[in-house]
Order: structure tokens, then C-alpha cells, then sequence
């Protein structure tokens, strides 16, 4: 990553869940802010995830603290209260931390030039999370913006091995030239232990929330020193955490995390995670991107896993490491739901992982394009800024 830095050239980095993608992504704004000291914004960071974007705050200062840094790294999502929104306007740190609809809303405001002006890097991490969704139209929009107020701009892709990394490569690029951006793999890492949970040999034939299951979860989160149960819906996350106490005997610590709970109750929770102090957490795919808790020792799946390449990635959140392998388990909800699930642990065997999704629909972009454009003619924007904006759109649609 330092050499495509030194080079001047966009990069997308592939790696496996635990090899340290983010932190190599800010490597190379790391030595160049020691190197050359500067204020103001100096790299954006892009994350799908609000609790994503709080962890990679915590885990960055923790290396910018023990060497003495005098780096700013501070994040803006939609739980960011709104002095704080207004005086990083004013007065931004070297490294923000944010979401696509966050920095799109960024993008209005009439100053967004200055702001943006001598920006040198961004990162995007878990790119292929969202790129071929709605978001992903909608950050390629603000990406080609960004590009336009600091031409030499360097893009940065974070990804989880994929099926089709050229794919990212194009969506990464400028113009979709994927020429432009330097393809980086790392190591495989270890295998993960899979398995799939049937209390009693007997899976029911309806149902999908696993409550027969539930004192065999119980029993492994005793067994564990820290275990993360995923589910599919909050209300499925609800039920769960419920039926987990009714049977917690030993009166563990068992939390739980979606994103409509309180900014308080999210924090609070994600605080006790990352200093080892709850033995279990009930959570949805608010948590299932890049979350780095190094006490995980067990994954468990609620429900049918969703695709090879998801059930990768949330069983990558245990043993957060690339020497040690991630434990998980799937707990299927009825037997065709066990079916499912022995089908996602066979395409891992064979590494086969999902493909790409469609891209979004022509009405998102189409919507997108217009919302930026009435917003920088109401600016006053130079009709060549637009005109790049446009193009950027039909790159979109033509992909």
C-alpha cells in the first residue's frame, strides 16, 4: 500500500476478515502526516457502518496516541451532534471518519470547496459491502465530486476477498478507467471451523427464530469467553436476547445491538465489547463489517446465513486475527433453513463465494445526479463541475 502510495496511483486492497486492511489503508496518510505536518482535511475515511466508523476511531488513536502524534481523528455520522458538525467545517481534523449519506449531505453545503480543496486521500473500507447497491451509486457520485474539487485525489478500496475484484476495480476508478487503480492481495489467512447446531439431532420443520435451540446457545456462551450471536431482523435480535435471559442461570453479561436503539445504548454496549466486560451479544448487520474485538472467540448464526460471502464475514468478527482460524456456528430455524445453511458451508469448502449483485436501478442515479446538481447550481458551482458530475453519472449507468 505504501508503494501504489508513493507511486500516486488508486489502490483496492483484498484481504481476508482479520488481516488489518483498515489500518493499512491509513498507513501511508499515517507517514505522510509525520512526514509532512499539515491542518486541515487531509484523508476521509468511508465506512458502511456508523459503529463501524466508531471502532476504527478508537483502534487509529490508540497507534496515533503511543507515538505521539498531533493528529485530529474524528468521526461524523448521523449520531455526531450538530456543534460538533459545525465546527469540523470550521476547523476539520486530518482524518474524518464517515458514512456515504453523511458525506453526501457534506457535499451540499456551499463551502464543500474549501473544505475539500487540498483533500489528499480517501479510504473506503468493506467496499464490497455496498458498491454495487444504491449507496454505492450515490458514494461514486461524491467520489466523482470529491475529484473534481482536489484532482489529485487518491482513492482507496478496502475489501474482504470477493469473486470478481476487477469489478471493484472499475467502481473504484475514476471514470471507471481500471487501468488507474493497483490491485492488493493478502494472505488466505486460516480456514475457519464451521459447523452447524442441532440440538438433539431434531430440527423442527417450521419456525425460523432457533428458540429450540436455546439452551444449547446458552450452553455455549457459557463455554466461550465472549460470543456474538448474529440475527437476520431486529425483531428476531429482540426475541432472541429475551429468550437468553429467561435461561441465563448464571446471570452472564448479555447485550444487544441494532441500529434502532439509543446512540447511548449503542455506545454504551460497543464501550463493554471492546473492553472484554460482556460475555454475549445479541446483534444484526449492524455489527457484521470490519468490528474488531479481539475477546470474540465464537460466532453464532441465527437463521439461515444468507450467502457463503456474508457468513464469511460474520464468522470472521471471531479470532479477529489472520493466524487463528474464526469459530462459528449456524443454528438453522427449520430444516429447510438447514438446507440452506449446508449449502453456504459447502460452497466455503470449495471457495466458491457469492457473486456480485446487479447494480442499482437507473432511477437511484438518475435521482442522485439530479439532487447534486440542483444543489451546486444553487452553489454557483462552475459548469465544468457539473458537466464531471454528469459523466460520472453515465459511467454509472453503463457499467
Amino acid at each position: 500500500m505504501l508503494a501504489a502510495s508513493e507511486d500516486g496511483v488508486h489502490a483496492l486492497l483484498v484481504a481476508a476478515t482479520g488481516a488489518g486492511k483498515t489500518l493499512a489503508g491509513f498507513l501511508p496518510t499515517i507517514v505522510d502526516l509525520i512526514e509532512h505536518p499539515a491542518d486541515g482535511l487531509h484523508t476521509l475515511y468511508i465506512s458502511p457502518l456508523k459503529a463501524l466508523a466508531v471502532d476504527v476511531q478508537r483502534n487509529l488513536l490508540t497507534p496515533v496516541e503511543e507515538m505521539g502524534l498531533g493528529i485530529r481523528v474524528e468521526t461524523r455520522t448521523g449520531d455526531t451532534p450538530s456543534d460538533r458538525k459545525a465546527r469540523q467545517r470550521v476547523r476539520p481534523p486530518q482524518i474524518l471518519l464517515t458514512t456515504p449519506e453523511s458525506l453526501s449531505l457534506l457535499l451540499s453545503y456551499p463551502d464543500s470547496g474549501l473544505l475539500f480543496e487540498n483533500l489528499k486521500h480517501v479510504v473506503i473500507d468493506e467496499i464490497h459491502a455496498f458498491a454495487r447497491e444504491k449507496r454505492g451509486d450515490l458514494l461514486a457520485l461524491s467520489l466523482s465530486r470529491l475529484q473534481a474539487l482536489s484532482p489529485r485525489l487518491r482513492r482507496v478500496g478496502l475489501s474482504a476477498t470477493v469473486a470478481e475484484p476487477d469489478a471493484y476495480r472499475s467502481w473504484l476508478a475514476p471514470d471507471g478507467d481500471i487501468d488507474l487503480v493497483r490491485l492488493v492481495e493478502g494472505d488466505p489467512g486460516s480456514e475457519p471451523h464451521l459447523s452447524i447446531l442441532i440440538p438433539e439431532n431434531h430440527i423442527p420443520w417450521a419456525g425460523h427464530s432457533g428458540y429450540h435451540a436455546i439452551r444449547e446457545v446458552m450452553q455455549l456462551i457459557e463455554k466461550h469467553r465472549t460470543t456474538l450471536i448474529f440475527c437476520n431482523t431486529r425483531g428476531l435480535a429482540e426475541l432472541i436476547f429475551q429468550k437468553l435471559w429467561s435461561v441465563n442461570d448464571q446471570s452472564l453479561s448479555i447485550g444487544i445491538h441494532h441500529g434502532s436503539l439509543a446512540v447511548e445504548a449503542r455506545r454504551k454496549i460497543e464501550a463493554a465489547m471492546a473492553a472484554g466486560k460482556v460475555r454475549a451479544l445479541v446483534a444484526t448487520a449492524s455489527l457484521d463489517l470490519g468490528i474488531d474485538w479481539g475477546d470474540i472467540d465464537l460466532v453464532i448464526q441465527m437463521g439461515a446465513p444468507k450467502g457463503s460471502s456474508r457468513l464469511l464475514q460474520r464468522i470472521g468478527r471471531a479470532n479477529h486475527r489472520l493466524d487463528e482460524p474464526s469459530k462459528g456456528m449456524i443454528v438453522p430455524g427449520n430444516r429447510f433453513e438447514y438446507l440452506e445453511a449446508r449449502a453456504a458451508l459447502d460452497a466455503i469448502d470449495d471457495g466458491e463465494l457469492d457473486r456480485d449483485a446487479d447494480p442499482a436501478t437507473l432511477a437511484a442515479v438518475a435521482s442522485a445526479v439530479m439532487h447534486s446538481l440542483a444543489v451546486r447550481a444553487r452553489a454557483g458551482d462552475p459548469r465544468s463541475a457539473l458537466e464531471k458530475l454528469a459523466r460520472a453519472a453515465v459511467a454509472l449507468i453503463c457499467k
